[in-house]
């Protein structure tokens, strides 16, 4: 019998949530039940420690065309993808062409600004 007692106090530590916070049942520990701002804190160090140390993965730019393709497809799917109007898809065209021929207003940037009219023009026929 002396060697039930010993687990009886070695439990005390897992009977649910004796400080009556959070949800009946649940723990108050781990990253899950953290606040999300010290989630966030957390996640950036560990960000920061796997560069410095380069473990990180460095997405090529194939490998973010096809991951932001897979995100916009998923959203399109859930019905949760942003819908452009006409009217944001050229500014969108417009500030990407400008981007890409240096922001000038020069002769050079009138390519940029076509294909932010042809972004705009495809974007309100939908």
């Amino acid at each position: 019998m002396a060697s039930n007692q010993g687990n009886q106090g070695g439990n005390k530590g897992h009977q649910g949530n004796p400080g009556g916070q959070g949800k009946e049942g649940t723990s108050n520990r781990g990253f899950a039940s953290m606040d999300p701002a010290r989630q966030r804190e957390i996640a950036s160090q560990g960000g920061k420690a796997a560069h410095e140390s380069g473990n990180a993965h460095e997405f090529s730019s194939q490998e973010a065309r096809e991951a932001g393709s897979k995100g916009g497809k998923a959203a399109h799917e859930k019905g949760t993808a942003h819908e452009f109007t006409p009217e944001e898809a050229r500014e969108a065209g417009r500030k990407g062409g400008e981007a890409s021929h240096g922001g000038g207003r020069s002769g050079g940037t009138q390519g940029g600004h076509q294909g932010g009219n042809q972004g705009g023009n495809q974007g309100g026929n939908r």
